[in-house]
């Protein structure tokens, strides 16, 4: 039980980049990204290749990176030039990567096993959980300092109100397609490291986007969607809330790998329904403290006249 918690806690660190990625383009982009499901299979695959033919691991996450990178930017060039709508421009992408990454790999799978990966070193558990959170809250602070930059603060005004920003001379179509690259290239970053842990497969990415949607979602619940800061933190918990919900979910018995999907529609419906249910909970008990309150302030006013 506590061995399987760790690794859940790994895979949603390992996880936690691709939705920081889907953050971006569904949060601050408000842009319906479906080339996630390519990209991350392109980090994975890229990164499968360059291992397999004797690369230093850290220059295959590299490489990874900037290959999701071209995809993403490739979507933001059908929808910014092509003016191709947002969501079909993904769904394009995601289509024309699954051939694409058939040409990378060059076959449906490519096992890592007996090949030096960025998480060989780490013999402890425990040492690579400590490695990989601080690598990843080093990538989110990198990330919340870029927000932070006038660059950063133009691409977020874009997602908030593109016309507004249209109007003060800034290229819009410039920033959306750096926020939807920047996203791919680390969802792509993602597959490279969750490849170097279990190998590639052509069909890896499949779902990735709500699983992302899934991280995003947890952890807005518990966090809520304020400053940037605490948005990106909520992404990397939630991605890890997600991973431990599912490993818990699958030690029930009559459940099995394969109601993996299932799992994260419920987990997906039960974190959307949550805030609206709260919400109307407090609502509820305004309400029934105003009543009493109004009760209360007339039976004073009669006391009074009487």
């Amino acid at each position: 039980m506590f061995d399987s918690m760790l690794g859940a806690i790994e895979l949603g660190l390992l996880y936690s980049l691709m939705a920081l990625g889907v953050y971006i383009t569904f949060r601050i982009l408000d842009f319906p990204d479906l080339t996630v499901d390519g990209s991350f299979t392109t980090g994975g695959g890229v990164a499968a290749v360059m291992l397999t033919n004797g690369y230093s691991p850290w220059l295959a996450v590299i490489v990874a990176f900037l290959a999701g990178a071209a995809a993403g930017a490739c979507t933001g060039l059908l929808h910014t030039k092509g003016k191709i709508n947002g969501l079909l421009s993904g769904i394009l992408m995601m289509i024309a990567l699954y051939s694409i990454n058939m040409r990378i790999m060059g076959k449906p799978n490519i096992s890592l096993l007996r090949i030096d990966t960025v998480l060989t070193p780490f013999s402890s558990v425990w040492v690579k959980l400590i490695v990989l959170a601080v690598v990843i809250f080093l990538i989110k602070l990198l990330l919340d300092l870029f927000f932070r930059t006038d660059l950063g603060m133009s691409l977020r005004a874009t997602g908030d109100n593109a016309r507004m920003i249209r109007s003060f001379g800034a290229n819009t179509d410039n920033t959306k397609i750096l926020g939807i690259a920047l996203s791919n290239g680390l969802v792509a970053l993602s597959g490279s490291l969750i490849a170097q842990q279990s190998g590639a497969d052509i069909s890896m990415g499949i779902g990735m986007i709500v699983i992302g949607l899934a991280s995003v979602i947890i952890g807005e619940a518990i966090f809520g969607a304020r400053a940037v800061f605490w948005a990106t933190l909520a992404a990397i918990v939630g991605s890890i809330i997600y991973r431990v919900v599912v490993a818990l979910a699958l030690r029930v018995e009559w459940l099995d790998t394969s109601d993996l999907k299932i799992i994260t529609a419920v987990i997906v419906i039960i974190a959307l329904t949550l805030p609206s249910v709260r919400r109307t909970i407090k609502q509820k008990s305004a309400a029934k403290k105003r009543a009493s309150q109004l009760t209360a302030m007339s039976q004073q006013a009669g006391g009074t006249r009487s």
